[in-house]
Protein backbone atom coordinates (compact mmCIF):
# COMPACT_ATOMS: atom_id res chain seq x y z
CA UNK A 1 0.00 0.00 0.00
CA UNK A 2 0.89 3.49 -0.89
CA UNK A 3 0.83 6.57 0.85
CA UNK A 4 1.26 10.10 -1.26
CA UNK A 5 3.98 12.73 0.44
CA UNK A 6 1.11 15.21 0.50
CA UNK A 7 -0.30 14.86 4.00
CA UNK A 8 -3.73 16.58 2.74
CA UNK A 9 -4.18 13.69 0.39
CA UNK A 10 -3.16 11.38 3.18
CA UNK A 11 -6.02 12.51 5.98
CA UNK A 12 -8.56 12.54 3.35
CA UNK A 13 -7.57 8.83 2.45
CA UNK A 14 -7.47 8.15 6.37
CA UNK A 15 -10.78 10.11 7.04
CA UNK A 16 -13.00 8.13 4.84
CA UNK A 17 -11.48 4.81 5.65
CA UNK A 18 -11.95 5.00 9.42
CA UNK A 19 -15.61 6.66 9.07
CA UNK A 20 -16.99 3.66 6.11
CA UNK A 21 -16.91 5.81 2.74
CA UNK A 22 -15.61 2.33 0.95
CA UNK A 23 -16.72 3.33 -2.47
CA UNK A 24 -14.72 5.76 -4.78
CA UNK A 25 -15.67 6.65 -8.36
CA UNK A 26 -12.84 8.17 -9.77
CA UNK A 27 -11.94 9.99 -13.27
CA UNK A 28 -8.90 10.09 -14.25
CA UNK A 29 -6.61 12.95 -13.85
CA UNK A 30 -3.23 14.14 -12.97
CA UNK A 31 -4.04 16.37 -10.57
CA UNK A 32 -5.85 14.11 -8.32
CA UNK A 33 -3.15 11.77 -8.68
CA UNK A 34 -2.36 11.80 -5.23
CA UNK A 35 -6.34 10.80 -3.99
CA UNK A 36 -6.19 8.01 -6.91
CA UNK A 37 -3.24 6.12 -5.48
CA UNK A 38 -4.00 6.60 -2.09
CA UNK A 39 -7.69 4.96 -2.72
CA UNK A 40 -6.98 2.50 -5.41
CA UNK A 41 -4.02 0.89 -3.40
CA UNK A 42 -5.84 0.40 -0.56
CA UNK A 43 -7.65 -2.70 -0.31
CA UNK A 44 -10.12 -0.96 1.74
CA UNK A 45 -11.95 0.46 -0.78
CA UNK A 46 -13.73 -0.33 -3.87
CA UNK A 47 -12.63 2.00 -6.39
CA UNK A 48 -14.67 2.65 -10.08
CA UNK A 49 -12.67 4.25 -13.35
CA UNK A 50 -15.40 6.14 -15.07
CA UNK A 51 -13.97 8.68 -17.30
CA UNK A 52 -16.99 11.22 -18.38
CA UNK A 53 -17.27 13.15 -15.08
CA UNK A 54 -20.97 13.64 -15.47
CA UNK A 55 -21.86 9.64 -15.77
CA UNK A 56 -19.41 9.02 -12.89
CA UNK A 57 -21.46 11.63 -10.83
CA UNK A 58 -24.96 9.29 -11.66
CA UNK A 59 -22.99 5.87 -11.12
CA UNK A 60 -22.12 7.17 -7.64
CA UNK A 61 -25.31 8.46 -7.13
CA UNK A 62 -26.80 5.08 -8.06
CA UNK A 63 -24.59 3.37 -5.38
CA UNK A 64 -25.67 5.76 -2.75
CA UNK A 65 -28.81 5.21 -3.36
CA UNK A 66 -29.28 1.59 -3.48
CA UNK A 67 -26.67 1.27 -0.44
CA UNK A 68 -28.28 4.04 0.96
CA UNK A 69 -24.55 5.45 2.18
CA UNK A 70 -22.31 8.12 1.06
CA UNK A 71 -20.28 7.20 -1.63
CA UNK A 72 -17.17 9.34 -3.22
CA UNK A 73 -16.51 11.09 -6.27
CA UNK A 74 -13.07 12.27 -6.91
CA UNK A 75 -12.07 14.59 -9.86
CA UNK A 76 -8.89 16.31 -11.24
CA UNK A 77 -8.89 20.56 -11.68
CA UNK A 78 -10.92 22.63 -13.96
CA UNK A 79 -14.30 21.60 -15.41
CA UNK A 80 -14.27 17.98 -14.79
CA UNK A 81 -15.37 19.71 -11.62
CA UNK A 82 -18.79 21.32 -13.16
CA UNK A 83 -19.18 17.78 -14.92
CA UNK A 84 -20.84 16.90 -11.47
CA UNK A 85 -23.22 19.27 -11.12
CA UNK A 86 -26.30 17.72 -12.34
CA UNK A 87 -25.90 14.85 -10.12
CA UNK A 88 -25.13 17.11 -7.25
CA UNK A 89 -28.25 18.94 -7.42
CA UNK A 90 -30.36 15.43 -8.51
CA UNK A 91 -28.77 14.02 -4.96
CA UNK A 92 -29.37 17.60 -3.05
CA UNK A 93 -32.93 17.44 -3.80
CA UNK A 94 -33.29 13.53 -3.15
CA UNK A 95 -31.30 13.18 -0.19
CA UNK A 96 -28.51 10.90 -1.37
CA UNK A 97 -25.01 11.13 0.06
CA UNK A 98 -22.35 12.07 -2.57
CA UNK A 99 -18.75 13.24 -1.11
CA UNK A 100 -17.08 15.32 -3.78
CA UNK A 101 -13.59 15.56 -3.46
CA UNK A 102 -12.13 17.55 -6.15
CA UNK A 103 -8.49 18.03 -6.43
CA UNK A 104 -7.33 21.75 -7.24
CA UNK A 105 -4.69 23.90 -8.34
CA UNK A 106 -2.78 26.26 -5.07
CA UNK A 107 -5.00 28.98 -4.45
CA UNK A 108 -1.85 31.24 -5.95
CA UNK A 109 -1.94 29.80 -9.38
CA UNK A 110 -6.10 30.75 -10.01
CA UNK A 111 -6.96 33.08 -12.19
CA UNK A 112 -3.53 33.98 -13.22
CA UNK A 113 -3.70 31.98 -17.06
CA UNK A 114 -2.33 28.59 -15.37
CA UNK A 115 -3.87 25.83 -17.34
CA UNK A 116 -6.96 23.95 -16.35
CA UNK A 117 -7.87 26.27 -13.39
CA UNK A 118 -11.29 27.48 -12.45
CA UNK A 119 -12.61 28.86 -9.33
CA UNK A 120 -13.17 25.59 -8.16
CA UNK A 121 -14.03 27.04 -3.98
CA UNK A 122 -18.27 26.56 -2.97
CA UNK A 123 -18.83 25.96 -6.84
CA UNK A 124 -21.79 24.23 -6.48
CA UNK A 125 -22.84 26.99 -4.01
CA UNK A 126 -26.61 26.58 -3.22
CA UNK A 127 -27.02 23.29 -4.14
CA UNK A 128 -24.23 21.47 -1.78
CA UNK A 129 -25.18 20.49 1.63
CA UNK A 130 -21.34 21.74 3.05
CA UNK A 131 -18.55 22.92 1.16
CA UNK A 132 -15.23 23.88 2.43
CA UNK A 133 -11.67 25.05 0.80
CA UNK A 134 -9.19 22.58 2.65
CA UNK A 135 -5.80 24.29 2.91
CA UNK A 136 -2.88 23.96 0.95
CA UNK A 137 0.14 22.32 3.27
CA UNK A 138 3.30 23.98 3.63
CA UNK A 139 5.24 21.24 4.87
CA UNK A 140 5.02 19.83 1.24
CA UNK A 141 7.08 21.76 -2.07
CA UNK A 142 7.95 24.44 0.91
CA UNK A 143 10.51 25.90 -1.41
CA UNK A 144 7.13 26.84 -4.30
CA UNK A 145 5.27 27.84 -1.19
CA UNK A 146 8.15 30.29 0.00
CA UNK A 147 8.60 31.47 -3.31
CA UNK A 148 5.09 31.83 -4.37
CA UNK A 149 2.96 32.91 -1.45
CA UNK A 150 4.98 33.27 1.30
CA UNK A 151 1.84 34.75 3.08
CA UNK A 152 0.74 30.74 3.50
CA UNK A 153 3.04 30.61 6.28
CA UNK A 154 1.56 32.53 9.11
CA UNK A 155 3.34 31.38 12.08
CA UNK A 156 6.89 31.92 13.36
CA UNK A 157 7.95 28.60 11.19
CA UNK A 158 6.95 26.28 8.68
CA UNK A 159 5.93 23.28 10.97
CA UNK A 160 4.09 25.59 13.16
CA UNK A 161 1.71 26.78 9.99
CA UNK A 162 1.23 23.05 9.03
CA UNK A 163 -0.19 21.82 12.51
CA UNK A 164 -2.78 24.68 12.28
CA UNK A 165 -3.58 24.03 8.63
CA UNK A 166 -3.64 19.94 9.66
CA UNK A 167 -6.25 21.19 12.56
CA UNK A 168 -8.23 23.12 10.33
CA UNK A 169 -8.61 20.55 7.63
CA UNK A 170 -9.37 18.04 10.02
CA UNK A 171 -11.81 19.59 11.33
CA UNK A 172 -13.04 20.74 8.46
CA UNK A 173 -13.49 16.63 6.80
CA UNK A 174 -15.19 15.62 10.28
CA UNK A 175 -17.92 17.96 9.46
CA UNK A 176 -18.24 17.20 5.73
CA UNK A 177 -18.30 13.50 6.08
CA UNK A 178 -20.65 13.38 9.43
CA UNK A 179 -23.24 15.49 7.46
CA UNK A 180 -23.22 13.40 4.31
CA UNK A 181 -23.86 10.65 6.96
CA UNK A 182 -26.39 12.69 9.38
CA UNK A 183 -28.48 14.62 6.69
CA UNK A 184 -28.29 12.34 3.76
CA UNK A 185 -26.80 15.14 1.47
CA UNK A 186 -24.04 16.13 -1.04
CA UNK A 187 -21.12 17.94 0.50
CA UNK A 188 -17.95 19.12 -1.26
CA UNK A 189 -14.08 19.24 -0.44
CA UNK A 190 -11.96 21.37 -2.88
CA UNK A 191 -8.65 20.15 -1.93
CA UNK A 192 -5.49 22.30 -3.29
CA UNK A 193 -2.30 20.20 -3.95
CA UNK A 194 1.55 21.78 -5.19
CA UNK A 195 3.51 19.58 -7.47
CA UNK A 196 5.46 16.93 -7.12
CA UNK A 197 1.95 14.69 -7.39
CA UNK A 198 3.57 11.81 -7.78
CA UNK A 199 5.66 11.13 -5.11
CA UNK A 200 4.97 8.65 -2.44
CA UNK A 201 5.52 6.37 0.73
CA UNK A 202 4.95 2.86 1.82
CA UNK A 203 3.57 4.02 5.17
CA UNK A 204 1.61 6.93 6.37
CA UNK A 205 3.33 9.68 8.10
CA UNK A 206 0.27 11.21 10.05
CA UNK A 207 -2.50 10.39 12.22
CA UNK A 208 -5.69 12.49 11.82
CA UNK A 209 -7.78 13.61 14.22
CA UNK A 210 -11.26 12.25 13.73
CA UNK A 211 -14.93 12.65 15.37
CA UNK A 212 -17.75 11.05 14.40
CA UNK A 213 -20.90 11.80 14.83
CA UNK A 214 -22.88 12.56 17.93
CA UNK A 215 -26.74 11.80 16.97
CA UNK A 216 -29.44 13.81 18.03
CA UNK A 217 -33.32 13.05 18.85
CA UNK A 218 -34.87 15.44 16.53
CA UNK A 219 -38.49 14.18 17.61
CA UNK A 220 -38.23 15.35 21.48
CA UNK A 221 -40.02 18.79 20.82
CA UNK A 222 -43.25 16.82 19.47
CA UNK A 223 -46.36 16.66 21.26
CA UNK A 224 -47.03 13.11 19.82
CA UNK A 225 -50.38 12.88 22.26
CA UNK A 226 -52.08 16.29 20.43
CA UNK A 227 -50.95 15.01 17.02
CA UNK A 228 -52.73 11.28 17.76
CA UNK A 229 -55.95 13.20 19.10
CA UNK A 230 -56.31 15.15 16.13
CA UNK A 231 -55.60 12.31 13.79
CA UNK A 232 -57.92 9.63 15.09
CA UNK A 233 -60.86 12.68 15.05
CA UNK A 234 -60.47 13.38 11.41
CA UNK A 235 -62.64 11.89 8.81
CA UNK A 236 -60.92 12.29 6.01
CA UNK A 237 -57.27 11.69 6.24
CA UNK A 238 -55.21 11.42 3.12
CA UNK A 239 -51.97 9.98 3.01
CA UNK A 240 -49.45 10.87 0.03
CA UNK A 241 -46.57 9.21 -0.27
CA UNK A 242 -43.18 9.97 -2.96
CA UNK A 243 -40.01 8.44 -3.88
CA UNK A 244 -39.22 5.93 -0.58
CA UNK A 245 -36.45 3.41 -0.40
CA UNK A 246 -38.06 -0.55 -0.02
CA UNK A 247 -39.19 -1.89 3.24
CA UNK A 248 -38.56 1.77 4.88
CA UNK A 249 -42.11 1.69 6.31
CA UNK A 250 -42.88 -1.90 8.23
CA UNK A 251 -45.82 -4.15 6.69
CA UNK A 252 -47.89 -3.79 10.42
CA UNK A 253 -48.30 -0.17 9.83
CA UNK A 254 -49.91 -0.28 6.58
CA UNK A 255 -52.02 -3.13 6.89
CA UNK A 256 -53.50 -0.12 10.17
CA UNK A 257 -53.54 2.65 7.33
CA UNK A 258 -55.31 0.35 4.57
CA UNK A 259 -57.58 -0.98 7.56
CA UNK A 260 -58.74 2.19 8.36
CA UNK A 261 -62.01 3.39 6.78
CA UNK A 262 -61.15 7.36 6.73
CA UNK A 263 -57.91 7.08 5.37
CA UNK A 264 -56.87 7.12 1.70
CA UNK A 265 -53.56 6.34 1.10
CA UNK A 266 -52.07 7.61 -2.60
CA UNK A 267 -48.89 5.96 -4.01
CA UNK A 268 -46.82 6.78 -6.47
CA UNK A 269 -44.64 4.26 -8.32
CA UNK A 270 -41.71 5.15 -6.82
CA UNK A 271 -42.65 5.25 -3.06
CA UNK A 272 -42.47 1.54 -3.36
CA UNK A 273 -45.30 0.86 -0.69
CA UNK A 274 -48.23 -2.07 -1.41
CA UNK A 275 -51.30 -2.93 -0.22
CA UNK A 276 -55.21 -4.18 -2.05
CA UNK A 277 -56.67 -0.96 -0.60
CA UNK A 278 -54.21 2.03 -1.58
CA UNK A 279 -54.25 4.03 -4.50
CA UNK A 280 -51.61 3.40 -6.88
CA UNK A 281 -52.74 5.21 -10.22
CA UNK A 282 -53.55 8.61 -8.61
CA UNK A 283 -53.79 10.22 -12.49
CA UNK A 284 -56.45 7.40 -13.25
CA UNK A 285 -58.05 8.91 -10.51
CA UNK A 286 -57.77 12.28 -10.66
CA UNK A 287 -57.46 12.75 -14.60
CA UNK A 288 -60.82 11.71 -15.41
CA UNK A 289 -62.71 13.73 -12.60
CA UNK A 290 -61.48 17.07 -14.31
CA UNK A 291 -63.29 16.43 -17.16
CA UNK A 292 -66.46 15.85 -15.40
CA UNK A 293 -69.13 18.99 -15.21
CA UNK A 294 -69.58 17.85 -11.31
CA UNK A 295 -66.16 17.61 -10.65
CA UNK A 296 -66.32 20.32 -7.88
CA UNK A 297 -68.56 17.92 -5.93
CA UNK A 298 -66.33 15.34 -6.35
CA UNK A 299 -63.10 16.57 -5.35
CA UNK A 300 -64.77 18.32 -1.94
CA UNK A 301 -65.51 15.09 -1.29
CA UNK A 302 -62.26 13.95 -1.49
CA UNK A 303 -60.73 17.19 -0.22
CA UNK A 304 -58.73 15.43 3.24
CA UNK A 305 -58.91 17.45 6.78
CA UNK A 306 -55.33 15.72 7.04
CA UNK A 307 -53.05 15.73 4.43
CA UNK A 308 -50.03 13.04 5.98
CA UNK A 309 -46.79 13.07 3.54
CA UNK A 310 -43.75 11.58 3.17
CA UNK A 311 -40.96 10.13 0.72
CA UNK A 312 -39.78 12.38 -2.00
CA UNK A 313 -41.29 14.61 -4.71
CA UNK A 314 -44.15 14.08 -6.09
CA UNK A 315 -44.44 12.87 -10.01
CA UNK A 316 -48.07 13.49 -10.31
CA UNK A 317 -48.72 16.83 -11.52
CA UNK A 318 -52.93 15.93 -11.30
CA UNK A 319 -52.69 15.36 -7.57
CA UNK A 320 -50.47 19.09 -6.79
CA UNK A 321 -52.75 20.56 -8.50
CA UNK A 322 -55.76 19.20 -6.93
CA UNK A 323 -54.33 19.81 -3.37
CA UNK A 324 -53.28 23.47 -4.38
CA UNK A 325 -57.41 24.11 -5.25
CA UNK A 326 -58.49 21.93 -2.34
CA UNK A 327 -56.43 22.23 0.06
CA UNK A 328 -56.27 20.06 3.32
CA UNK A 329 -57.05 21.59 7.15
CA UNK A 330 -53.45 20.35 7.92
CA UNK A 331 -50.47 19.47 5.81
CA UNK A 332 -48.21 17.06 8.01
CA UNK A 333 -45.13 16.42 6.59
CA UNK A 334 -42.53 13.59 8.32
CA UNK A 335 -38.74 13.70 7.60
CA UNK A 336 -36.11 13.43 9.88
CA UNK A 337 -34.53 17.18 7.87
CA UNK A 338 -36.75 19.11 5.63
CA UNK A 339 -40.19 19.88 4.83
CA UNK A 340 -40.91 21.39 1.54
CA UNK A 341 -44.68 23.25 1.17
CA UNK A 342 -45.38 21.84 -1.86
CA UNK A 343 -49.26 22.28 -1.74
CA UNK A 344 -49.15 25.67 -0.07
CA UNK A 345 -51.01 24.47 3.38
CA UNK A 346 -47.95 23.00 5.71
CA UNK A 347 -48.65 22.91 8.89
CA UNK A 348 -46.09 20.29 11.04
CA UNK A 349 -42.98 19.98 9.81
CA UNK A 350 -42.57 16.07 11.82
CA UNK A 351 -38.55 16.06 12.26
CA UNK A 352 -38.93 11.94 12.44
CA UNK A 353 -38.77 9.00 10.74
CA UNK A 354 -41.73 7.88 8.89
CA UNK A 355 -42.23 4.87 9.96
CA UNK A 356 -41.28 5.63 13.74
CA UNK A 357 -43.79 8.14 13.86
CA UNK A 358 -46.42 6.13 11.94
CA UNK A 359 -46.26 3.59 14.86
CA UNK A 360 -46.63 6.30 17.33
CA UNK A 361 -49.57 7.34 16.27
CA UNK A 362 -51.20 4.62 15.21
CA UNK A 363 -50.86 2.47 18.05
CA UNK A 364 -54.03 2.58 19.19
CA UNK A 365 -56.07 3.99 16.52
CA UNK A 366 -57.77 1.00 14.52
CA UNK A 367 -60.02 0.00 17.52
CA UNK A 368 -61.50 3.90 17.57
CA UNK A 369 -61.79 5.27 14.68
CA UNK A 370 -63.55 2.66 12.57
CA UNK A 371 -66.43 5.27 11.25
CA UNK A 372 -66.87 6.67 7.66
CA UNK A 373 -66.62 5.66 4.42
CA UNK A 374 -64.04 7.84 2.89
CA UNK A 375 -61.58 5.06 1.82
CA UNK A 376 -64.45 2.63 0.36
CA UNK A 377 -66.64 5.47 -1.59
CA UNK A 378 -63.08 6.06 -4.11
CA UNK A 379 -62.39 2.67 -3.38
CA UNK A 380 -65.34 1.70 -6.02
CA UNK A 381 -64.40 4.34 -7.98
CA UNK A 382 -61.01 2.90 -8.51
CA UNK A 383 -62.33 -0.21 -9.16
CA UNK A 384 -64.75 0.88 -11.69
CA UNK A 385 -62.03 2.71 -13.40
CA UNK A 386 -59.77 -0.05 -13.46
CA UNK A 387 -62.16 -2.39 -15.40
CA UNK A 388 -62.59 0.39 -17.93
CA UNK A 389 -58.70 0.86 -18.08
CA UNK A 390 -58.35 -3.03 -18.76
CA UNK A 391 -61.50 -2.49 -21.76
CA UNK A 392 -59.44 0.62 -23.35
CA UNK A 393 -56.60 -1.10 -23.68
CA UNK A 394 -58.09 -3.77 -25.17
CA UNK A 395 -59.12 -1.33 -28.06
CA UNK A 396 -56.17 0.63 -28.90
CA UNK A 397 -53.49 -0.20 -31.58
CA UNK A 398 -49.50 -0.15 -30.62
CA UNK A 399 -48.22 2.62 -28.96
CA UNK A 400 -46.62 3.65 -25.87
CA UNK A 401 -49.32 2.82 -23.88
CA UNK A 402 -49.74 -0.55 -24.54
CA UNK A 403 -46.10 -1.38 -24.44
CA UNK A 404 -46.34 -0.22 -21.17
CA UNK A 405 -49.74 -2.48 -20.12
CA UNK A 406 -46.83 -5.13 -22.12
CA UNK A 407 -43.76 -5.11 -20.12
CA UNK A 408 -45.43 -4.37 -16.37
CA UNK A 409 -46.93 -7.99 -16.29
CA UNK A 410 -43.52 -8.85 -18.13
CA UNK A 411 -41.15 -7.98 -15.39
CA UNK A 412 -39.44 -10.61 -13.04
CA UNK A 413 -40.48 -10.45 -9.47
CA UNK A 414 -37.66 -9.01 -7.18
CA UNK A 415 -36.01 -7.04 -10.16
CA UNK A 416 -34.69 -3.61 -9.55
CA UNK A 417 -36.76 -1.26 -11.86
CA UNK A 418 -35.09 2.12 -12.55
CA UNK A 419 -37.17 4.43 -14.60
CA UNK A 420 -36.04 7.25 -16.96
CA UNK A 421 -37.84 10.66 -16.63
CA UNK A 422 -40.11 13.01 -19.08
CA UNK A 423 -43.03 10.13 -20.53
CA UNK A 424 -41.01 6.87 -19.06
CA UNK A 425 -42.10 7.58 -15.09
CA UNK A 426 -45.58 9.08 -15.82
CA UNK A 427 -46.88 5.78 -17.85
CA UNK A 428 -45.66 3.61 -15.38
CA UNK A 429 -47.65 5.84 -13.23
CA UNK A 430 -50.75 4.24 -14.75
CA UNK A 431 -49.91 0.79 -14.37
CA UNK A 432 -49.60 -1.40 -11.42
CA UNK A 433 -46.40 -2.98 -10.34
CA UNK A 434 -45.75 -6.47 -8.45
CA UNK A 435 -44.96 -5.34 -4.75
CA UNK A 436 -41.09 -7.01 -4.98
CA UNK A 437 -40.19 -5.02 -7.65
CA UNK A 438 -37.92 -2.40 -6.23
CA UNK A 439 -38.60 0.95 -7.99
CA UNK A 440 -36.56 3.94 -8.48
CA UNK A 441 -36.45 7.38 -10.72
CA UNK A 442 -34.00 10.43 -10.54
CA UNK A 443 -36.73 12.45 -9.43
CA UNK A 444 -34.87 14.95 -7.37
CA UNK A 445 -34.43 17.42 -10.46
CA UNK A 446 -36.54 15.21 -12.45
CA UNK A 447 -33.88 15.28 -15.86
CA UNK A 448 -33.20 13.08 -18.45
CA UNK A 449 -29.26 13.45 -17.95
CA UNK A 450 -28.45 10.48 -16.14
CA UNK A 451 -30.69 7.68 -15.62
CA UNK A 452 -28.85 5.18 -17.46
CA UNK A 453 -25.32 5.68 -15.26
CA UNK A 454 -27.68 5.80 -11.99
CA UNK A 455 -29.07 2.53 -13.17
CA UNK A 456 -25.64 1.06 -13.88
CA UNK A 457 -24.37 2.37 -10.80
CA UNK A 458 -27.12 0.93 -8.64
CA UNK A 459 -26.36 -2.27 -10.49
CA UNK A 460 -23.30 -3.14 -9.29
CA UNK A 461 -24.34 -4.21 -5.72
CA UNK A 462 -27.81 -5.99 -6.39
CA UNK A 463 -28.49 -9.13 -5.09
CA UNK A 464 -31.20 -9.26 -7.93
CA UNK A 465 -31.00 -8.46 -11.95
CA UNK A 466 -31.57 -4.33 -12.80
CA UNK A 467 -33.86 -3.17 -15.25
CA UNK A 468 -33.95 0.29 -17.24
CA UNK A 469 -36.98 1.66 -18.86
CA UNK A 470 -35.87 4.65 -20.35
CA UNK A 471 -37.45 6.89 -23.63
CA UNK A 472 -35.13 7.62 -26.57
CA UNK A 473 -33.83 10.96 -25.55
CA UNK A 474 -32.76 9.97 -22.71
CA UNK A 475 -30.70 7.56 -23.78
CA UNK A 476 -29.06 8.94 -26.59
CA UNK A 477 -28.19 11.69 -24.20
CA UNK A 478 -27.04 9.53 -21.53
CA UNK A 479 -24.79 6.84 -24.21
CA UNK A 480 -21.50 7.98 -22.44
CA UNK A 481 -22.62 5.85 -19.31
CA UNK A 482 -21.73 2.67 -21.16
CA UNK A 483 -18.20 3.77 -21.34
CA UNK A 484 -17.01 1.59 -18.33
CA UNK A 485 -16.21 -1.87 -17.45
CA UNK A 486 -18.82 -2.45 -14.24
CA UNK A 487 -22.22 -3.27 -16.26
CA UNK A 488 -23.02 -6.79 -15.68
CA UNK A 489 -24.61 -9.44 -17.98
CA UNK A 490 -27.98 -9.27 -16.11
CA UNK A 491 -28.42 -5.86 -16.61
CA UNK A 492 -31.69 -5.30 -18.94
CA UNK A 493 -32.86 -1.91 -20.97
CA UNK A 494 -36.60 -1.60 -22.40
CA UNK A 495 -35.58 1.50 -25.17
CA UNK A 496 -39.37 3.21 -26.25
CA UNK A 497 -38.56 4.91 -29.02
CA UNK A 498 -41.22 7.21 -30.16
CA UNK A 499 -38.78 9.28 -32.40
CA UNK A 500 -38.48 12.07 -30.57
CA UNK A 501 -39.61 13.80 -26.69
CA UNK A 502 -43.24 12.44 -26.79
CA UNK A 503 -43.67 14.40 -23.48
CA UNK A 504 -44.12 17.20 -25.52
CA UNK A 505 -46.83 16.24 -27.17
CA UNK A 506 -48.68 15.02 -24.20
CA UNK A 507 -48.27 18.58 -22.52
CA UNK A 508 -50.48 21.75 -23.22
CA UNK A 509 -49.55 24.22 -25.99
CA UNK A 510 -48.45 21.76 -28.73
CA UNK A 511 -48.18 22.77 -31.84
CA UNK A 512 -47.46 20.61 -35.30
CA UNK A 513 -45.08 23.48 -36.90
CA UNK A 514 -41.50 22.42 -37.73
CA UNK A 515 -40.62 24.74 -34.86
CA UNK A 516 -42.11 22.46 -32.28
CA UNK A 517 -40.97 19.00 -33.97
CA UNK A 518 -37.30 20.56 -33.80
CA UNK A 519 -37.33 22.91 -30.47
CA UNK A 520 -39.62 21.12 -28.39
CA UNK A 521 -40.01 17.54 -29.63
CA UNK A 522 -36.51 17.11 -30.60
CA UNK A 523 -37.70 14.71 -34.03
CA UNK A 524 -34.59 12.04 -33.98
CA UNK A 525 -34.23 9.14 -36.72
CA UNK A 526 -31.13 6.99 -34.53
CA UNK A 527 -30.87 3.63 -34.11
CA UNK A 528 -29.75 2.37 -30.74
CA UNK A 529 -28.31 -1.02 -32.31
CA UNK A 530 -25.05 0.94 -33.39
CA UNK A 531 -24.35 2.26 -29.58
CA UNK A 532 -25.17 -1.66 -28.23
CA UNK A 533 -22.59 -2.89 -31.57
CA UNK A 534 -19.83 -0.73 -29.60
CA UNK A 535 -20.37 -1.50 -26.13
CA UNK A 536 -21.49 -5.17 -26.50
CA UNK A 537 -24.84 -5.54 -25.87
CA UNK A 538 -27.32 -7.88 -27.33
CA UNK A 539 -29.96 -5.97 -29.38
CA UNK A 540 -33.29 -6.66 -30.50
CA UNK A 541 -36.08 -4.24 -32.02
CA UNK A 542 -39.87 -4.70 -32.38
CA UNK A 543 -42.65 -2.65 -33.90
CA UNK A 544 -45.76 -4.57 -33.29
CA UNK A 545 -47.50 -5.95 -30.21
CA UNK A 546 -47.47 -9.39 -31.07
CA UNK A 547 -43.64 -9.45 -31.82
CA UNK A 548 -42.74 -6.95 -27.87
CA UNK A 549 -45.10 -10.30 -26.14
CA UNK A 550 -42.72 -12.82 -27.78
CA UNK A 551 -39.76 -10.81 -27.19
CA UNK A 552 -40.29 -10.54 -23.51
CA UNK A 553 -40.55 -13.98 -22.98
CA UNK A 554 -36.96 -14.28 -23.49
CA UNK A 555 -35.79 -10.65 -22.86
CA UNK A 556 -35.11 -11.56 -18.91
CA UNK A 557 -33.22 -14.83 -19.57
CA UNK A 558 -29.72 -15.49 -18.93
CA UNK A 559 -26.83 -14.32 -21.20
CA UNK A 560 -22.99 -13.31 -21.23
CA UNK A 561 -23.59 -9.89 -22.52
CA UNK A 562 -26.10 -7.37 -21.43
CA UNK A 563 -29.45 -6.97 -23.59
CA UNK A 564 -31.26 -4.09 -24.71
CA UNK A 565 -34.93 -4.21 -26.11
CA UNK A 566 -35.74 -1.36 -28.40
CA UNK A 567 -39.88 -0.71 -28.79
CA UNK A 568 -40.70 1.36 -31.97
CA UNK A 569 -43.86 3.27 -31.35
CA UNK A 570 -45.95 5.75 -33.29
CA UNK A 571 -44.46 9.52 -32.44
CA UNK A 572 -48.50 11.26 -34.03
CA UNK A 573 -50.47 8.76 -32.12
CA UNK A 574 -49.17 8.00 -29.04
CA UNK A 575 -50.31 11.71 -27.08
CA UNK A 576 -53.86 10.99 -28.51
CA UNK A 577 -53.82 7.45 -26.97
CA UNK A 578 -53.00 8.93 -23.90
CA UNK A 579 -55.34 11.68 -23.58
CA UNK A 580 -58.28 9.65 -25.22
CA UNK A 581 -57.62 6.90 -21.84
CA UNK A 582 -58.78 9.95 -19.60
CA UNK A 583 -61.28 10.80 -22.09
CA UNK A 584 -62.64 7.36 -21.98
CA UNK A 585 -62.26 6.33 -18.44
CA UNK A 586 -64.27 9.89 -17.94
CA UNK A 587 -66.66 9.53 -20.28
CA UNK A 588 -68.21 5.97 -18.58
CA UNK A 589 -67.47 7.70 -15.15
CA UNK A 590 -70.33 6.04 -12.87
CA UNK A 591 -72.06 8.91 -11.25
CA UNK A 592 -72.20 9.08 -7.41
Amino acid sequence: MRYSTIPLAQTIILHCEAKGVQNIVISPGSRNAPLTIGFSENSFFKCFSIVDERCAAFFALGIAQYLQEPVALVCTSGSALLNYYPAVAEAFYSNIPLIVISADRPSYKIDIGDGQTIRQDDVFHRHIGFSVNLKQDVSHAVEKVKKYAPYLITENTVENTQEKIQSFNDTSLNEAINLAYAHNTPVHINVPFEEPLYDFIDEGTLQPNIVFNQEKDLSSSLDIEHLTSIWKTAKRKLVLVGVSHPNSIDQEVLDILADDPSVIVFTETTSNLHHPNFFPSIDTLVAPIEKLDQKDNLFRKLQPEILLTFGGLIVSKKIKAFLRQYKAEQHWHIDEIKAYDTFFSLSHHIKMDPNRFLKLILSDVYEENTKGNYRDYWQNIKENFRLKRLEYIHRIPFSDLLAFYYIGSSVPRDYQLHLANSSTIRYAQLFNWHPSIKMFCNRGTSGIDGSTSTAIGASVYSKKPTLLITGDLSFFYDSNAFWNGHIRSDFRILLINNGGGGIFRILPGKEDTPNFETYFETVQNLDAKHICNLYGFEHTEVSRSKDLEDALKFFYEQSDKPKLLEIRTPRLLNDKILLGYFDFLSSDFINH
